[in-house]
């Protein structure tokens, strides 16, 4: 293969593959099968995805990493392994920014290929974040604000040539290193799917799945939209105070929600979607809703309650969105058999 076009339009095994090769902990993580909250729930199964276990504690390590990665292996004009094996001098800068662990996850990047890396961060984020940020070896910069802001930011400082952009989201539906975050995303929605056969499982007729900016929900919606049980229904999850994905649904377009996006639900504090990651849900039919905060708060507990992991708000955002569907007048009915991306540990707990 032309080291140029490496991984062009790389496998999910292919980019597994890729990643198992900078760490252990890459590995698949696991699929847990919880008939607690299936019984509590009033539903045939719940299978939940415990990506705390990811390397970095989040799944976010999938696509920041190999996404920076690739764009680093792209200016030395070489392949990831090429690129780790040699750690080319003079090579760019990685930035981004984050509500944590994307910035996390370039952060990596950086330091598996001996580059530097800079994460910009709005001032919600706390400082026990950053520290772990900085601890990969990034230089931190704050920026007053939103989360959005620190994308302004970011891009801002990347277009006056502070570095390589390794964003998670763009209005520019064909961004590669934003689609490159994406397929390494996509290694999950392999693993469970191999996971369910592999355990004898029927396969998950629903699945709730947390959204950002969106792109999360993508991969699993490419990933995973053909091969869910009849009804095969895919519903993203939001707080209501930062609807960034079901507003651009809406209107057929990525929209700026206004306002300050206080959530508990910290890692999906965004106001607007990417572009990218919106037309691969509306080519699927993705539904949307949105949680309270009283939602979103009560989940981890649940969750870890039933046999499960603990998590954040944000890690169990796609459970609270499976509590308020039950309770609503469209509920999945006892036959059901849902599925649940944990996305993160609790660094705290």
């Amino acid at each position: 293969m032309n080291t140029l076009a490496e991984a062009a339009f790389a496998t999910p095994s292919a980019i597994a593959v890729e990643l198992s090769r900078l760490s252990s902990d890459y590995a698949a993580t696991p699929l847990l099968d919880l008939p607690r909250l299936a019984a509590r729930l009033g539903v045939a199964q719940v299978l939940a995805k415990d990506e705390g276990r990811r390397m970095l504690g989040s799944f976010k390590s999938l696509g920041g990493t190999y996404a920076g990665l690739r764009a680093l292996a792209r200016a030395a004009r070489t392949d990831i392994a090429g690129l780790i094996a040699s750690h080319p001098a003079g090579q760019p800068a990685l930035v981004c920014a984050s509500d944590g662990n994307h910035g996390l996850a370039v952060a990596a990047a950086a330091r598996f290929a001996g580059a530097n890396a800079r994460v910009y961060l709005h001032d919600g984020v706390p400082l026990a974040r950053a520290q772990r940020i900085q601890a990969q070896g990034a230089e931190i910069v704050r920026v007053a604000g939103t989360y959005d802001d620190a994308v302004g930011a970011a891009a801002a400082a990347a277009h006056a040539g502070a570095g390589i952009l390794v964003a998670d989201t763009t209005d520019d539906p064909d961004d590669p290193v934003v689609r490159d975050v994406m397929a390494g995303y996509g290694v999950m929605a392999e693993e469970i799917r191999h996971q369910v056969a592999a355990a004898g499982h029927a396969r998950p007729t629903h699945l709730f799945v947390q959204a950002g900016v969106g792109g999360l929900a993508a991969a699993m919606a490419e990933g995973l939209g053909g091969w869910l049980a009849e009804p095969g229904i895919i519903v993203v999850v939001e707080p209501a105070n930062a609807p960034a994905v079901a507003a651009a649904l809406a209107s057929g377009q990525p929209v700026r929600v206004e306002g300050d996006l206080e959530t508990t639900a910290e890692m999906l504090s965004c106001g607007e979607g990417s572009a990218p990651a919106l037309a691969v849900l509306r080519r699927h039919g993705v539904r949307s809703m949105t949680v309270t905060e009283d939602a979103l708060a009560a989940a981890p507990g649940l969750l870890h309650g039933c046999g499960g992991p603990r998590t954040t708000p944000s890690g169990s955002a796609g459970l609270a969105g499976a509590v308020a569907a039950l309770a609503g007048p469209t509920a999945p009915g006892p036959e059901a058999r849902i599925l649940v991306l944990v996305t993160e540990t609790d660094m705290a707990a």
